[in-house]
């Protein structure tokens, strides 16, 4: 019991240490090189270095703190979505929930932009959500006709590329220069995001994460079985609907703002419960959230430097990382199975 609360303790340090490292690196690694020196500096006094100053406050800062509160509002999400379904695959991308939320903003957008009216942040996740739970609703549908959960996975890739193809119609067949510019965000990117959609995301993600973990002690009781979760005094229905709508919420806010983001709800949480040796929610749920930070800190920073000044989608990059521990899971399953 003591080396396990060391072992979590000392993830929690190596998370944090990792997010602060690379929420700097990220600040200032770019076209334009800032040190640290001068980053500080820049901060402490913006009239002796405006041009440093307007790099990290205007565009850095708020892509950086984009992708830290969309991370882990993904790897949340995906967490809430696997004790949902009882299994470790589960997650906004793979189930095609963020496709669908991604279909509804792409008609939105279509239509607001092609009759000269801009939409704000909150319609955007609001028509968000109504998509992401669309796509639950016929998940559901699914599950409660199918018995193997391998089933259910595959329907939800097959309702993700649906969505995607309508999305991609929609885009590619707009005559508007600025309807095919979204093709960019239909791929997936935390660039454009500003201090006002920043705003919007951390006053809707983390009111939802602290939700979440309210609903530790219930989720860890269903954990061991609906029958076990009764019998603690879990209400069953009240609680799956929980689960059902923050999942979507969050997951509708990062693609409202990121586009999809692809294999973050599901490798994630993962990692996290492998490295911490426990999948109790109470312990690891923040570790989710930092772990999704520093996941999507990694990927943005690669999507941004690696054939620089082409910049990458940042799904491309989260799938090279994800889609491995997806693998892994499917296999380590079938062999346990």
């Amino acid at each position: 019991m003591k080396a396990q609360r060391q072992r979590i303790i000392l993830g929690y340090i190596l998370l944090l240490v990792m997010l602060v490292l690379l929420a700097v690196i990220n600040i200032c690694a770019g076209s334009a090189d800032i040190s640290v020196h001068r980053m500080i500096n820049a901060l402490q006094h913006p009239e002796s270095d405006k041009a440093a100053y307007n790099i990290i406050t205007g565009l850095r800062l708020p892509r950086t703190a984009a992708a830290v509160i969309l991370g882990g509002a993904l790897s949340v999400s995906g967490f809430l979505l696997q004790n949902f379904f009882a299994n470790p695959i589960a997650g906004p991308y793979i189930l095609g929930i963020s496709s669908g939320a991604k279909l509804m903003v792409a008609l939105l957008m279509v239509f607001s932009l092609s009759r000269g009216f801009a939409v704000n942040s909150f319609g955007m996740v609001t028509v968000a959500f109504i998509g992401s739970m669309i796509s639950m609703g016929i998940i559901l549908l699914i599950s409660g006709k199918v018995k193997r959960m391998s089933v259910l996975i595959v329907c939800g890739v097959m309702i993700g590329y649906i969505c995607s193809a309508v999305t991609e119609l929609v885009v590619n067949f707009s005559d508007d220069s600025n309807i095919v510019n979204l093709h960019n965000w239909s791929m997936g990117s935390f660039s454009g995001i500003g201090k006002g959609d920043v705003l919007t995301s951390a006053a809707i993600v983390f009111p939802a994460c602290i939700l979440a973990f309210m609903l530790s002690k219930p989720m860890n009781a269903y954990q061991l079985g609906e029958e076990y979760a009764v019998n603690s005094g879990v209400h069953i229905k009240a609680f799956r609907a929980s689960l059902i709508l923050l999942s979507s919420v969050l997951s509708a806010c990062v693609t409202a703002f990121a586009g999809p983001v692809s294999f973050v709800g599901v490798a994630v949480p993962h990692i996290i419960k492998s490295g911490f040796g426990t999948a109790k929610p109470i312990r690891i749920l923040p570790a989710c959230f930092l772990g999704g930070a520093v996941f999507c800190l990694l990927c943005d920073l690669i999507t941004r430097t690696l054939f620089a000044p082409t910049e990458l989608s940042i799904s491309t990059v989260t799938a090279v990382f994800g889609a491995p521990v997806v693998i892994y899971m499917l296999l380590h399953k079938e062999r346990r199975g």
